[in-house]
């Protein structure tokens, strides 16, 4: 299967979270950190954000 990443918008969408809380919970290590897909993009990955959502219920 392969691996699907959401930029940030899509990110605050799926967990209700606003940019700076999502900021916020990775400089604390709460929140799982984006990986680098250009220079300039990151994005979170589909099983990083799911397995963090689970963790939240």
């Amino acid at each position: 299967m392969v691996e699907r990443y959401y930029r940030r918008p899509a990110i605050e969408e799926l967990t209700g979270l606003s940019r700076s809380t999502i900021y916020n919970l990775m400089q604390k290590g709460d929140f799982p950190k984006p990986v680098k897909l250009t220079g300039k993009a990151v994005g979170w990955s589909e099983s990083a954000i799911s397995d963090w959502l689970a963790s939240r219920r």
